[in-house]
């Protein structure tokens, strides 16, 4: 059997090249590529149905992407020994895919389609999820599916002072800013990633950079589709159409909904509003409705409500709530609200409410990161939970899900980057948001809410750090548009853009875009970062009234942590055979001890909720740690008894001979009834000979006598 394999090459600058193929692997399914930079190979295939589901009025679209541990010749860990439900890692490079793939398919399309990316070989210096969305539109590009792009992502970091594209893992380290950007060969379509306080310009310059690298990569995928000769896309016909009954709606339920959105009422309120005007509607139509009359008539009424909303705001500024486009919801926050805690908060802007805990670890509570392409151990963690009730909802709690994976890392990444480094917190730290109302913007709530939180236990951050998330509606006829900050869910839903930026004063720590539109004007885009800025000032300012920096000192339930360093050589007599002293040491101490070699040192850490508990554990360690010094004097115990002196420990594995000479100044014909095995006497160091035998003496701590009382 042969392959007709066709190629086409991707120059991305610094002499490095991507490779995209198509026709040797996956071939039943619609489309499957192979992209390729260095030893970095990812699988990417695409299958849709021929036919959507009866009644879909969605695109039911999927996409997954997985690592298979052979790509980096390591075996899976676990039970099973083999690849499990998709890591947190995954699921977050696979909405970074989904994000950018699904606005651009064709509102009308509704066929169950999936996308999935494995990642089969790997060069540990090339991160993969710089190409995994390259991999799904091209794979898109090469099958019948109707599409609207290609599309491409890329990894922009600013490394030393300059603008990179796709750099190696091992530059990232001295990157001020990263952000994975994607889009057509004419827009941005989103945008996720971190800084290190940069300016709004600095972002706009790394986006534009980005996007040059996105063009090439584009008509790389549309000249392999015209190799594979797969340039048609499918016919299909997803959706029923009656303009008849589309008129009929809008003339009959427009003003009423514009009048609703114009109240300025309650989120619920609204809704129910909204949805007495659709029931109405639908019983002038008669009892006897089939499923496509039904079908079209909700689409058509969310089409009146959202031109209705949008119209509103273009026309007359007025928004959902009453608000212009630049004010920001009343805010109230509120630190220490959870006693036990080590540090809480509570942040409420306008619906939108979040409670916040931060608790303090010890070096075990690390997360351990066990991925084929990252590995190793992470110390602060934010876990973000959104429970249905919320939303006034009811819905069945099963874990987090892709939306809370993501808001949550977005919330992460914004708080790393002020958290204190190195020896300035020892702590391994866990922040969880709760949401407890929701009403546009929960991630961003997670961000100041943890702040403060932070601030609340004692952390030493180096700045405050706020959040806002900016919506667009725009007119593509007349050339209007509207920024708004701080978006309620509704305009999340009938916007054009969400925009997240999280920040502090001096500058952007991370954001998250996704637009919905085409066209989005540069000079659009950096007024919506300077209206964010003033937006993100402030709630800051708002934060500040109740907290302005962090406390002092920890809470006094809070744990504590003492680090200091050993000679390495120590590190297994603190241990000990199989671990038989560190774990006594704990056992009786309540203590929760750790330690690693870093840098040629032994690096400890006492961890207990207790002053009294760590003294304890640290004298015991340091004491077996302990060189013996010749002069010191010890409170040794004994060990054995010999007929010609005591072996007595001075410090936990460091016998000395006390020689029967050198136990008084009396002389002793023999040991007996002088010492009992277990006994504490006091010594002095005398000496320590080449071999390192300790020459102790009790002698040299008595006065001597009197010639006439010897």
């Amino acid at each position: 059997m042969s392959y007709n394999e066709i190629k086409t090459t991707i120059d991305i600058g610094n002499g490095r090249h991507i490779e995209i193929s198509t026709g040797k692997l996956a071939k039943q399914a619609d489309g499957s590529v192979v992209v390729k930079q260095g030893d970095t190979m990812l699988l990417a295939t695409v299958v849709s149905a021929q036919e959507p589901k009866p009644g879909a009025d969605f695109l039911p679209l999927s996409v997954d992407y997985q690592e298979k541990y052979a790509s980096t010749g390591r075996i899976p860990g676990g039970f099973l020994r083999r690849e499990a439900r998709l890591s947190d890692y995954e699921i977050l490079i696979s909405r970074l895919v989904d994000r950018a793939l699904r606005p651009l398919f064709p509102e009308d399309y509704h066929a169950d389609t999936q996308v999935m990316i494995s990642l089969i070989s790997a060069d540990k210096d090339i991160m993969p999820d710089a190409l995994a969305g390259l991999a799904a539109s091209a794979a898109l590009a090469v099958s019948d599916i109707p599409f609207n792009g290609p599309i491409s992502e890329v990894r922009v970091a600013k490394v030393d002072g300059q603008l990179v594209i796709n750099p190696l893992l091992s530059e990232l380290e001295r990157a001020t800013l990263e952000f994975i950007v994607a889009g057509t060969a004419q827009d941005i379509v989103m945008v996720e990633g971190e800084s290190k306080e940069i300016s709004e310009a600095e972002m706009v310059e790394a986006i534009e950079f980005a996007h040059q690298t996105i063009k090439k990569q584009v008509a790389a995928q549309v000249e392999l589709s015209q190799l594979a000769g797969k340039t048609a896309k499918r016919e299909y016909s997803h959706e029923p159409s009656n303009p008849e009954l589309r008129d009929q709606i809008f003339a009959a339920t427009y003003d009423k909904v514009y009048q609703v959105a114009k109240t300025a009422s309650a989120k619920h309120d609204r809704s129910e509003q909204f949805k007495q005007i659709g029931e109405e509607f639908i019983q002038t139509l008669g009892e006897e409705l089939d499923d496509d009359t039904v079908f079209l008539v909700k689409k058509y009424y969310h089409d009146v409500q959202y031109d209705a909303v949008r119209n509103l705001i273009l026309n007359e500024g007025i928004r959902l709530d009453g608000r212009d486009s630049r004010t920001v919801r009343p805010i109230w926050s509120e630190v220490d609200y959870l006693p036990a805690a080590h540090g809480s908060a509570v942040f409420t802007r306008g619906e939108t409410q979040s409670l916040t805990s931060v608790t303090l670890g010890a070096k075990d509570d690390e997360q351990l990161i066990d991925g084929a392409f990252i590995h190793g151990y992470n110390r602060f963690l934010l876990h973000y939970n959104f429970p249905a009730f919320s939303t006034g909802e009811v819905r069945p709690n099963r874990g987090p899900g892709r939306r809370e994976v993501g808001h949550g890392n977005l919330a992460m990444r914004s708080l790393k980057q002020v958290l204190p480094t190195g020896d300035e917190n020892p702590y391994t730290i866990r922040v969880v948001s709760d949401i407890l109302e929701s009403n546009g913007s929960s991630s961003m709530a997670t961000v100041c809410a943890g702040t403060l939180a932070l601030m609340d236990a004692g952390i030493k951050i180096k700045a405050p750090v706020s959040g806002i998330a900016m919506g667009l509606i725009t007119d593509e006829k007349t050339g209007k548009y509207a920024i708004l900050s701080d978006i309620l869910g509704d305009e999340d839903h009938l916007g054009d853009m969400d925009f997240k930026v999280t920040g502090t004063e001096k500058g952007i720590v991370a954001c998250q875009m996704d637009l919905k539109i085409n066209g989005l004007k540069w000079e659009v885009l950096t007024q919506a970062l300077e209206q964010a800025k003033e937006a993100r000032l402030h709630i800051l300012n708002e934060m500040r009234k109740t907290i302005a920096e962090p406390r002092a000192d920890y809470k006094p339930h809070a744990p504590r942590i003492v680090s200091f360093s050993i000679d390495k050589e120590f590190i297994g007599a603190v241990i000990g055979p199989g671990g038989k002293i560190i774990q006594e040491m704990q056992r009786e101490t309540g203590a929760t001890i750790a330690i690693e070699e870093i840098d040629g040192k032994g690096v400890v850490q006492v961890f207990a909720d207790n002053k009294a508990a760590i003294d304890d554990a640290v004298r015991r360690i340091k004491a077996i740690a302990a060189k013996p010094e010749v002069g010191e004097v010890y409170e040794g115990k004994v060990k054995s008894i010999m007929p010609f002196g005591a072996f007595v420990e001075i410090i936990p594995g460091k016998d000395g001979l006390l020689h029967i000479s050198e136990i008084d100044w009396k002389r002793f014909e023999t040991m007996d009834g002088i010492f009992n095995v277990g006994d504490t006497v006091k010594v002095k160091l005398l000496d320590i000979d080449k071999q390192g035998k300790l020459k102790l003496s009790r002698k040299a701590l008595i006065p001597r006598p009197e010639k006439n009382e010897a």
